[in-house]
């Protein structure tokens, strides 16, 4: 079964849509990136990474403080919004 998180690629680009909606939405950076913290939360407990890409993002994560993560959240926040 393929899903959303086969393909880096399009795992950002879902990301980047995602991201643009709640833009247009009115929400701002600071709200988006807190979400994106709390699905990284998530991603870590709950999901094993299905290519190169998420692993290494995963080992990133893991290995990341409290503030780390939230950098590393805002940077794929950032990523994201390019591949839209």
């Amino acid at each position: 079964m393929s899903t959303v998180l086969n393909n880096f690629d399009t795992w950002k680009k879902f990301l980047g849509n995602r991201v643009a909606a709640a833009k247009n939405m009115g929400i701002g950076e600071d709200e988006i990136a807190k979400l994106a913290y709390e699905i990284g939360q998530f991603l870590e407990q709950k999901i094993d990474p299905e290519n190169r890409e998420e692993r290494v993002l995963k080992e990133l994560w893991d290995a990341g403080n409290d503030a780390e993560r939230q950098t590393m959240a805002s940077l794929m926040v950032k990523v994201a919004e390019r591949n839209s």
